[in-house]
């Protein structure tokens, strides 16, 4: 884009369809093909259905709305999430607008490196084996590039190798790691590929049998970070931001509130990925064993309290992202919504991401160190409850709205309601 568009769009959430759209096409930039899209009711054709999984008879629709208000690195960015929960654009939008005015977000990401594991077993010397291993590198790295000359010619491909000795109930296992820089793909082909070309060798060096050969979901070498300040003065005070850091001492100390605590970082991360066509099920995977890596687990985010009295919060996980390859490059939508996001490299794209990751976060501490979690979500999700009680058109807010003055957002209030209501028309 030319020119830079503020994403902080006021009443976003009021705007008609056709008026939110308008709005991120003159921030984002879209064609009038990119609006079709979104405004297709079949956002993906069958005959693509049918070719990117088995035994396909249609293609399931998740909601895809757009968090507002979000500056990352400077930058402000419009953030496309496909996800069915309540409230979950809203608090991510929310919180960022809270955090705008201390400089938004700003990320880093450590590297945009990939692991896959050889397995090697039957080694009666498998310190022996692991040391024949770490000799010969160079042949390693010569191999695992041979596989991907284009992923070379990038700038990607080998960069390290480390191998492990692991003890178990079915005799030790030297476990080889090759770490290979993917760029801005996932990877996981790449590595896969090398680690099953590479295998045989391994094997025949040591004397051993060859096993298993597959990426690690744990990309700890893919770190991505984001950090933000929330001016006390902006959520609320002092007493506030005391709450909110009880709160997270709570996930701090205590696995049961630790997994929740993640869980609401999830909500945001795995709604980008979904939208942008990248491997929800791989990226969760890798978070949850990353905030275990302590040997407790832990939560994913942290927050402290500034010399002014602020809320400072920070936040690191894995993020094996990916603008190129698999779904992200087939997926019709998923090309509208990256270009939404207008990113040109996955370091920007990982940012973005754990930024919402620590938006999303911030917005659930805060609403349960207040007014407690189901006050906002609950109004939100009310209107589901309407709509499963039968309420179409206008008849979904009037009940919607009902249940919540009630306090009772339950199917058979909403049913009650939904037939007042019909009773007076």
């Amino acid at each position: 884009m030319s020119e830079q568009k503020s994403s902080r769009i006021g009443g976003f959430y009021k705007l008609s369809r056709e008026e939110r759209l308008d709005a991120v096409k003159d921030v984002s930039g879209l064609a009038q093909e990119d609006l079709d899209r979104l405004l297709s009711t079949e956002s993906l054709p069958f005959e693509l259905a049918d070719r990117l999984v088995e035994n396909a008879v249609s293609s399931f629709g998740v909601p895809l709305g757009i968090a507002t208000n979000m500056l990352v690195d400077g930058r402000d960015v419009l953030v496309p999430m496909a996800t069915e929960e309540s409230s979950v654009i809203a608090a991510a939008s929310n919180a960022a607008r809270q955090c705008r005015d201390s400089g938004g977000f700003h990320t880093s990401l450590s590297a945009t490196e990939m692991i896959a594991q050889i397995q090697v077993l039957g080694l009666s010397d498998p310190w022996a084996g692991r040391a024949k291993i770490l000799e010969r590198k160079s042949e390693i790295a010569q191999i695992c590039n041979g596989c991907d000359p284009m992923l070379v010619k990038l700038g990607g491909g080998f960069r390290d190798l480390q191998v492990r000795v692991l003890p178990s109930s079915r005799g030790s296992m030297v476990v080889t790691h090759i770490i290979v820089d993917t760029k801005d793909a996932m990877g996981a082909n790449a590595v896969n590929t090398m680690a099953e070309r590479l295998a045989p060798t391994l094997a025949s060096w040591t004397g051993g049998r060859h096993h298993l050969r597959i990426l690690s979901n744990l990309a700890d070498r893919r770190l991505a970070r984001a950090r933000a300040v929330w001016p006390k003065d902006a959520i609320g005070g002092t007493e506030i931001v005391d709450a909110m850091l009880d709160a997270a001492e709570f996930a701090e100390v205590d696995p049961y509130r630790a997994a929740t605590h993640n869980k609401g970082i999830m909500n945001g991360i795995s709604s980008v990925a979904l939208a942008t066509g990248n491997d929800t099920r791989a990226i969760e995977a890798g978070a949850h064993a990353y905030a275990a890596t302590s040997g407790a687990y832990r939560p994913l985010s942290h927050y402290e309290k500034t010399a002014e009295g602020d809320l400072a919060g920070s936040i690191e996980l894995p993020l094996a992202l990916g603008l190129v390859g698999g779904a992200t490059k087939v997926h019709p939508m998923a090309q509208v919504c990256l270009k939404i996001l207008g990113v040109q490299n996955v370091v920007e794209f990982s940012g973005i991401v754990a930024a919402v990751g620590l938006a999303q976060n911030f917005a659930a501490l805060k609403a349960l160190a207040t007014v407690g979690i189901q006050k906002g979500h609950m109004t939100l999700h009310a209107q589901n409850v309407a709509i499963a009680a039968g309420a179409t058109g206008e008849e979904i807010a009037q009940v919607a709205a009902e249940l919540a003055r009630r306090g009772e957002v339950r199917g058979d209030v909403a049913e009650t309601v939904l037939a007042e209501i019909r009773a007076k028309t």
